[in-house]
C-alpha cells in the first residue's frame, strides 16, 4: 500500500529551497570526482528546478507513488539527468547521487521541523527516505537503459562497418565477410548488399568468406539466404574463398551448393564475374 503525504515534505521544499539547495550542492559536490565549473553549474540548475518539481507531486498526488501521473514531470527531469550524466561519463552510482544527496539536508529540516512531534517526525523520515530511494533507482534504471541503447547502437555500427559492399567492377559487386557470421549479421549483409544492388543495378555479387574462420549448418544457411535474395533483386552471387577444409565441412555437412558458383579466391571468382558480364582482363606483352 503507497503511503499517503502528511504534506510535511511539500511545505518544507516550498519554505526551504535555498536552504535545501546550499546542502544538497555541498553533498553532491563532495560526492562528486568530476570537478569543473561547468558541471557544477549545470547540477545547480537541475536541483534548483528539481525541488518546486518534487512538491508539486507530493501536493498532487497526495502519496510517494512515483508511478503516478502526478510524477511525470519527475521522472521526465531524473531521465534527462540520468541521460545527460550518461553522456558525460558519470557511472549509474554517481548519477543517483544527484538524488540521494538530497536525503541528508531534508533530514535535518524535518528534525528541526518536527522536533515537537517525534512520531511524526518518524514517519516522515522513514517515508521521505523510501520516496528518494525510489527516485534514485529510477535515475540508475534510466541510466542503465540508456547505456543499452548505447551499446546496441555501437553494435550497430560496427555491423555495418564490418560488412562494407565493394563495387569491383561495373555491375559487379563483392561482399568480404570478416569474422563470424550470426542472424544478425547475415541481416545487416543483406540488406547492405540489396541496396548497393538497387543503387548500381550490378547483376554478380561476390560473397567472400576467407576471413570467415569456419563454416557448419547455419553459417551455410546465412550464406544460401543472401544468395537467394540477391538472386530475387535479380543478380547471380558467386562464393569465394572456399577453402579445403571448408568445402570438407560443406560436403560432411550435406549442405547443398550445387547451383551456387563457388571459388578458391576473390580473383579467381572476379575472373568469372568478369566473363559472365561480358568483359576481360588482356594482358599487353609490350608491358613489363
Amino acid at each position: 500500500m503507497t503511503k499517503q503525504t502528511t504534506g510535511h515534505l511539500a511545505k518544507i521544499i516550498r519554505n526551504n529551497q535555498d536552504t535545501l539547495l546550499s546542502g544538497w550542492m555541498e553533498g553532491m559536490l563532495s560526492r562528486t570526482v568530476r570537478r569543473d565549473r561547468n558541471a557544477e553549474t549545470e547540477m545547480r540548475q537541475q536541483a534548483r528546478e528539481f525541488l518546486p518539481t518534487v512538491a508539486s507531486a507530493v501536493e498532487k498526488d497526495g502519496s510517494y507513488d512515483i508511478d503516478a501521473g502526478a510524477w511525470d514531470e519527475v521522472r521526465r527531469q531524473l531521465s534527462e539527468i540520468s541521460q545527460s550524466r550518461l553522456r558525460q561519463g558519470f557511472t549509474p552510482s554517481e548519477t543517483a547521487t544527484f538524488v540521494f544527496s538530497l536525503k541528508e539536508p531534508l533530514f535535518s529540516l524535518l528534525r528541526t521541523e518536527l522536533a515537537s512531534d517525534p512520531i511524526a517526525l518518524v514517519e516522515e523520515t522513514a517515508s521521505t527516505g523510501s520516496l528518494f530511494d525510489k527516485l534514485g533507482l529510477f535515475t540508475i534504471e534510466e541510466h542503465m537503459k540508456g547505456r543499452e541503447q548505447v551499446i546496441l547502437r555501437q553494435q550497430q555500427e560496427l555491423l555495418e562497418l564490418s560488412t562494407p559492399v565493394v563495387q569491383l567492377w561495373r555491375d559487379i559487386l563483392a561482399v568480404p565477410l570478416i569474422g563470424t557470421l550470426d542472424s544478425a549479421r547475415t541481416q545487416v549483409v543483406m540488406e547492405n548488399l540489396l541496396q548497393k544492388i538497387i543503387d548500381t543495378g550490378a547483376s554478380i555479387a561476390i560473397v567472400d568468406i576467407t576471413g570467415v574462420p569456419t563454416v557448419d549448418t547455419l553459417v551455410a544457411q546465412h550464406l544460401l539466404k543472401t544468395v537467394a535474395a540477391a538472386r530475387l533483386m535479380g543478380a547471380d552471387c558467386i562464393i569465394s574463398g572456399i577453402r579445403p577444409q571448408i568445402a570438407q565441412t560443406i560436403v560432411h555437412l550435406g549442405v547443398n551448393l550445387e547451383d551456387v558458383i563457388t571459388k578458391a579466391t576473390l580473383a579467381d571468382a572476379f575472373m568469372v564475374a568478369l566473363k559472365r558480364t561480358g568483359a576481360a582482363v588482356i594482358h599487353n606483352a609490350a608491358e613489363r
